[in-house]
């Protein structure tokens, strides 16, 4: 049988496009899509094993010398027998403490802020001034079509605009904070909070929980709207609670038997108080007055809510009542301090002034010795460095050092209810940690590692800034180093100093890691010492640079612990010193991928 020659043509172009389409649906279903590259990106490395540290699980006794192994973005092992996994990164925990990762219990972290008008021109005298009194910023979050007015929506879900990244988380990273209570920035009814991990790569990664709680502050509304009075703002509070009830009741009759009933107007504003009416959801209530306190106990007790008071600078004075009604804390670490120079002819400050810096320190231990459950919270801190010294405060006024731990990790976590997943160092849970060269509280103490999901936080130290415009210093600039470590191949490293007097700060990046130094001194001679974590392979390690700077050039030797001694050399960029001059890019170290040092991300194992 013979068959046409125009038949096999198209039998022979049907066959084609069929195999063509075939071979592209093939390569299709096996090319890796985004979410795929995504996630083996995410779990190239997965493990990591910190060794010989100290550990202070929270949970249980401390381990004086341990291993905790963290695999997935959870803990997989921890105690002091625990043998380190085979394709685990690696990292010598000897001198170290490992805390559970440290909560701040109430922020605003990755909230948008609010964008304040314009000041009027062309006019001039008392009506410019009226009109800019009278412009509103514009809110950073509004819910579309809301019965309720900004600052009166109490259906805004921080989890709806929380974004990752920015100056302010990367400083609570550097403080060693690994997760924290967030919520909407301003209004009466503020919103809904979520519990956040302060690193990841989109929001939907940063979230743990969400919703947490529903936040309410007594700060009337600006530029005259109503409610525009304490009064005001606590008589719009009890209006909605009381209509939130109402909504409620009609809903459920009608959801029970809605043949012949008029069906209720949906209120997504009222809708969003009946968890709070249910004891399904707390009530955070801003208040740091006695009155403010008590105002929102009061409130608490007619609606029989679950309520958590924020800031309670004057908690100390309602113990009482608070332990009573087994309401917590979450107490402000923003002590009040003087904010100009104390001076022969200014006026001394009030004695209620006086008062209150004096009693803020106080305030942990007379909660704690009345039973009132507190976590500690940064309360708006301009300086995060503040936050563990301004604890240690706490210490030296009578709060127990357990407790403060605690304050920092479990009982956030048990507060904002995620105390299943953060807050303690055990197996299964978050791997969330804190990592430190000396005790938390300790004034030389040093944050080496953090650990958020379980992988590491690059902890980039803030470059050094010329001192009070000193102008050159001995030692104050960009240094490149070549470090010669005793049977290893010429490292290179950028040193980055700052000098005040004798005493040195700065940072190094390259080869070896990147880090902060630590122990740091230069003297009138030129005698330069500091001491910083360093990583060669999967080790990291101290070493300690001990040399003489002499113009625009450094040398010296290097001890480093367990891996023998080396020498270093190196040049200051720009020729001289004042303070962090950038290096030209002729000169400049390329810088290699972080090695896996104190406050660095490690590399894939080899």
């Amino acid at each position: 049988m013979r068959i046409h020659p125009a038949r096999r043509s198209r039998a022979a172009s049907i066959f084609s496009l069929a195999f063509v389409v075939s071979l592209v649906a093939g390569l299709v279903a096996f090319a890796p899509s985004p979410l795929r590259v995504a996630r083996a990106q995410r779990s190239a490395i997965d493990t990591y094993a910190i060794t010989g540290a100290r550990i202070v699980p929270v949970s249980g006794a401390e381990i004086p010398r341990g291993t905790v192994v963290i695999r997935g973005g959870l803990i997989a092992a921890v105690g002091a027998n625990v043998p380190a996994p085979p394709d685990a990164r690696i990292i010598d925990g000897t001198g170290l403490t490992i805390y559970p990762g440290l909560i701040d219990a109430n922020t605003n972290l990755g909230m948008p802020a609010s964008q304040q008008p314009r000041p009027a021109t062309g006019g001039a005298g008392g009506v410019a001034a009226i009109i800019a009194a009278q412009q509103q910023a514009t809110p950073a979050v509004s819910s579309p079509n809301s019965s309720q007015p900004v600052g009166l929506q109490p259906e805004i879900l921080a989890a709806d605009v929380v974004r990752p990244g920015g100056d302010q988380i990367e400083a609570a990273r550097n403080a060693g904070l690994t997760a924290a209570l967030t919520a909407p920035r301003e209004g009466i009814f503020m919103g809904q909070s979520a519990v956040i991990n302060l690193a990841a790569e989109t929001p939907q990664q940063m979230i743990v929980r969400s919703p947490v709680a529903l936040h309410v502050g007594f700060t009337p509304l600006r530029a005259g709207t109503y409610p525009g009075s304490l009064l005001g703002v606590f008589a719009a509070i009890r209006q909605m609670m009381l209509d939130a009830q109402r909504y409620r009741e009609a809903n459920a009759i009608y959801e029970k038997s809605p043949r012949g009933l008029r069906r209720p107007d949906q209120d997504k504003s009222l809708a969003a108080l009946v968890p709070v009416l249910a004891r399904q959801m707390p009530l955070v209530v801003y208040a740091d007055r006695q009155r403010d306190i008590e105002r929102a106990l009061d409130l608490a007790q007619e609606f029989n809510v679950r309520l958590v008071i924020a800031g309670g600078a004057e908690s100390w004075r309602v113990t009482e009542r608070l332990a009573a009604a087994k309401v917590p804390v979450l107490l402000s670490l923003n002590y009040p301090r003087r904010t100009t120079a104390e001076t022969p002819e200014a006026d001394p400050d009030p004695v209620r002034v006086l008062r209150e810096r004096a009693n803020a320190p106080k305030t942990a231990a007379r909660l704690a010795a009345a039973g009132v459950r507190f976590a500690f919270q940064s309360g708006g801190l301009s300086n995060m460095n503040d936050y563990l010294g301004n604890v240690s405060k706490s210490l030296d006024n009578g709060l127990a050092r357990d407790e403060a731990v605690r304050a920092l990790t479990l009982r956030a976590a048990e507060i904002l209810g995620v105390e299943a997943q953060l807050g303690t160092i055990e197996v299964g849970k978050i791997a969330n940690l804190t990592v430190t060269r000396g005790d938390l509280f300790a004034r030389d103490r040093r944050i080496t590692h953090v650990f958020i999901d379980g992988r590491p936080v690059d902890l980039r130290p803030v470059p050094p800034t010329p001192a009070g415009g000193q102008g050159r210093s001995l030692a104050s600039g960009t240094w490149t180093l070549r470090v010669q470590l005793e049977g290893q191949p010429e490292r290179s490293l950028t040193l980055t100093l700052q000098q005040e007097t004798e005493r040195l700060s700065g940072s190094i990046q390259g080869d070896l890691g990147s880090a902060q130094i630590a122990n740091a001194s230069v003297g009138a001679s030129g005698d330069i010492k500091f001491t910083v974590p360093i990583t060669t392979g999967t080790q990291t390690t101290e070493a300690t640079f001990t040399g003489t700077i002499s113009g625009n050039e450094m040398r010296g030797a290097v001890t480093t612990v367990g891996t023998g001694a080396g020498t270093f050399n190196g040049t200051r960029a720009g020729g001289g010193g004042g303070g962090g001059t950038t290096p030209p890019a002729a000169t400049a170290t390329p810088t290699p991928p972080p090695a896996a040092g104190e406050g660095t991300t490690p590399p894939p194992s080899e």
